[in-house]
């Protein structure tokens, strides 16, 4: 809804005021002013001209710029002739009551600034002036607005990849899953049951992800233990677990992280280690910085490049962009051991974001 009123002014005046502090527009605003009072000093015979000269300058600082933003509140609208005249109505009104009423009222001499043909450039530059300030000072809050708007949708985006990431879940090993469990389900109940309950705690915590912006990375550790326990159910022998999470680190329970950000990483490792055929552990490390997080995960299989049409890395890429801006870096390569491949993940601490949406 839009504003009127008061409110829409104190907030019109707060705005110009902070825009006209900023050293962008008030080392030209001095630059101009100080030769106009220098001449107002120099030419002038009346002991109150230089007063007067730093008036003309305030008033034209003050009055030109915020008539105009009131009167044109939308930068990018057509100017209307109605209001163009309002504008030059109130440049005149205070060019003549400062530079010939207010003189005269106080029995001033001549002035450089109050002489006819100066008073014409004043009410020139009034005009002119207070349009390109206004003018300038509208379109950057639009900008404002815009760039906003733009993080808004940004994080909207993202909401919606992350949603499309949840449908998008292993759908595969899913099914397999629920197959298995309908074989146990005649073959053995307790593992049956087990497999049922491991598989309703993890879909509990994907849905939770869904609503939220940033979760504990502690809870998004819990559910990449219960994607692993998950595999775990179905081969037992397929993989050994090497969890090496600093859990010494005191900054480890106030990290947060975007929901789900880790499991492509573990699904990719899962992917093309164990269910790839390749036997060995998959070690996952977590390690607690001042500067942030970083979290690791090696799988068995040799590192063979970017597979073609992969969703999930990509994915994540861009959910760090816009997350991180440019604040988090993802590698993915060889690790050390022959045979094996490492992926390693920095996040910075919330205070290093480069952008993105503040944590609720």
């Amino acid at each position: 809804m839009a504003e009127s009123g008061a409110p829409q002014l104190s907030r019109v005046i707060r705005e110009t005021a902070h825009a006209l502090s900023r050293p962008k527009r008030l080392v030209p605003i001095v630059l101009v002013s100080m030769p106009l009072v220098y001449a107002q000093t120099t030419f002038s015979s009346d002991p109150l001209a230089v007063l007067l000269g730093v008036l003309l300058c305030v008033a034209f600082v003050l009055v030109a710029p915020l008539s105009w933003r009131l009167l044109f509140p939308d930068s990018e609208e057509e100017l209307g002739l109605g209001r163009l005249l309002v504008y030059a109505g109130i440049t005149t009104v205070v060019v003549v009551f400062l530079g010939l009423v207010l003189p005269t009222a106080l029995g001033m001499g001549f002035t450089f600034l109050t002489s006819l043909q100066t008073i014409t450039v004043s009410w020139a530059l009034f005009l002119v002036g207070g349009w390109g300030l206004g003018r300038d000072i509208g379109l950057e809050a639009s900008l404002h607005k815009a760039r906003r708007r733009a993080e808004l949708l940004a994080m909207e985006a993202e909401q919606a990849q992350l949603l499309a990431l949840r449908a998008h879940f292993d759908p595969h090993f899913l099914f397999n899953t629920l197959n298995a469990i309908a074989e146990w389900c005649r073959e053995d109940g307790e593992t049956a049951e087990r497999a049922i309950l491991q598989l309703s705690s993890m879909l509990r915590s994907l849905l939770a992800g869904v609503r939220s912006a940033w979760w504990p990375l502690e809870r998004e550790l819990s559910l990449l233990r219960e994607l692993f326990a998950l595999h775990r159910i179905r081969d037992p022998d397929a993989f050994s677990l090497v969890w090496k999470v600093d859990g010494a680190a005191a900054g480890i329970s106030d990290r947060v992280v975007p929901p789900m950000l880790l499991l492509p990483l573990v699904e990719n490792a899962l992917k093309h280690g164990p269910r790839a055929g390749h036997r060995g552990p998959i070690e996952v490390t977590v390690e607690c910085t001042q500067n942030g997080v970083r979290f690791s995960v090696e799988n068995p299989g040799t590192y063979t490049g970017p597979r073609p049409g992969s969703e999930g890395l990509p994915t994540m890429e861009r959910r760090l962009q816009l997350s991180y801006g440019g604040a988090a870096r993802f590698t993915i390569g060889p690790a050390a051991t022959p045979a094996r491949t490492r992926a390693t993940l920095d996040l910075p601490t919330m205070e290093d974001r480069n952008t993105g949406a503040e944590p609720h």
